[in-house]
């Protein structure tokens, strides 16, 4: 949930994990996503040299499984994908697993397909926190070796304590590795002590208001603050301006499907100015305030501690995007550090991996689906390694690009996928 070329596949992830449904429902599928048809091998394409190389030396995730969360579905019409599916389920009341879109979730089981061409697929629609939460249970259960979620969820605190990220960590620790992507909210988050100026309006730089950039008819905004403030109340509204005259759009109103205290804002607009102002006490007080979007850019934002849930929680292998071409990180990739203190980003890895059959697959999305095919081949090349072993063979193997040592940016660096498989050590490559 990316950059802008694959905007349109972050809208749906604030819909898929923005919506509860009462008397959510299980549809479950045990179809292989060629519709049946004898196992094929996936389709030969240009997987770069790296992961070649990882081929040629017979490291193709054999013996491997993994699982995929997305909120899209998956497209049956995937030709990297036919013969790889095990079983796929979609998990809430308004989803299916299979159908002609798809496209977000497509391209994450493809990249993982192309990259790991033997691993066995699990596939999970999903569409609220609860059904989330039921998915990766799902996938635990049938001791899946690594899950991919390419999943965001907003509004939720960044310390590894939300009820999203719990759920990733207890899998992690009953033996899977986790690998989610960081977020894409670097020009898209404030974070802050709340402190009004005049009329408990929240201050931003020099005044109150807080512009939106980017383009787009649907504006989503989260406010979230600390549990310990939870019964103070905070809202944001969003305003239309000319310059003169201003006009209330849409006011945040609470979101009661994670159990943590955040206000949403869900509105459709024209074209014009917007910004969004944050009210709340009239005195100062200790609360942590939160505020992000992920449909516009904000005037005054924070990259600092944008790191989404469940990438937040610990124990979680954490991926930003990174562009290879460029020679640098995203600018929009989430940073830390978390709250708790924790860099909150693990490594980067590419953010245009052009792996998959679909078009404008990018983003923190695209690194995390490459850096869970490439956990799935060092857990091929590397069977008796656990989780924790895992994410550090991750970490410690990649290639420092940022500030030196470890850090809230890149983490341990770019993923280095010959190091952490080890045919280098090995020879075989």
């Amino acid at each position: 949930m990316d950059s802008p070329a694959s905007r349109r596949a972050l809208a749906v992830v604030v819909l898929g994990v923005a919506v509860l449904a009462g008397g959510l429902g299980l549809l479950a599928v045990s179809l292989s996503a060629d519709g049946g048809q004898s196992a094929t091998p996936t389709e030969v394409r240009d997987v770069g040299p790296t992961v070649s190389a990882l081929h040629d030396a017979g490291v193709t995730g054999e013996n491997v499984t993994v699982g995929v969360v997305d909120v899209t579905g998956f497209s049956t019409g995937a030709r990297a994908l036919r013969g790889r599916v095990v079983d796929a389920r979609a998990f809430g009341s308004d989803t299916s697993v299979y159908g002609d879109g798809g496209t977000h979730g497509t391209a994450a089981a493809e990249t993982v397909a192309r990259i790991a061409p033997d691993a066995d697929l699990y596939l999970a629609t999903v569409d609220s926190p609860k059904s989330y939460r039921r998915a990766v249970g799902w996938l635990v259960a049938r001791n899946v070796d690594v899950v991919v979620a390419p999943v965001s969820f907003y509004g939720m605190p960044g310390d590894g304590t939300s009820a999203v990220a719990e759920v990733a960590q207890s899998a992690t620790e009953r033996g899977t590795v986790f690998v989610s992507p960081a977020g894409n909210l670097a020009r898209s988050h404030w974070s802050g002590q709340y402190r009004p100026a005049k009329g408990g309006t929240l201050a931003f730089g020099n005044g109150t208001r807080n512009y939106l950039r980017g383009g787009g008819r649907d504006v989503t905004v989260w406010l979230s603050w600390d549990d310990a403030h939870r019964e103070q109340d905070y809202t944001a509204d969003l305003y239309w301006t000319d310059g003169n005259e201003r006009r209330l759009v849409a006011r945040s109103v609470p979101y009661p499907g994670d159990g943590v205290p955040n206000e949403r804002i869900v509105a459709r607009v024209q074209s014009g100015t917007y910004y969004v102002e944050v009210r709340g006490p009239p005195n100062a007080t200790d609360a942590r305030l939160e505020l992000s979007s992920p449909t516009h850019q904000f005037r005054y934002a924070r990259a600092a501690g944008s790191v989404v849930a469940p990438a937040s929680a610990t124990k979680v292998v954490s991926v930003g995007a990174y562009d290879a071409r460029a020679g640098r990180v995203e600018p929009y990739s989430s940073r830390g550090p978390t709250p708790d203190d924790r860099n909150g980003v693990d490594l980067v890895a590419p953010s245009h991996p052009d792996v998959t059959d679909v078009e404008g697959f990018d983003g923190s999305s695209a690194a995390a689906a490459y850096a869970g095919g490439i956990a799935a081949l060092v857990r091929d090349a590397n069977p008796g390694l656990a989780p924790p072993q895992v994410e550090r063979r991750l970490k410690e193997t990649a290639v420092d690009v940022g500030d030196r040592g470890p850090e809230p940016v890149t983490g341990h660096g770019r993923l280095r996928p010959l190091g952490a498989v080890g045919v280098e050590r090995n020879g075989t490559a």
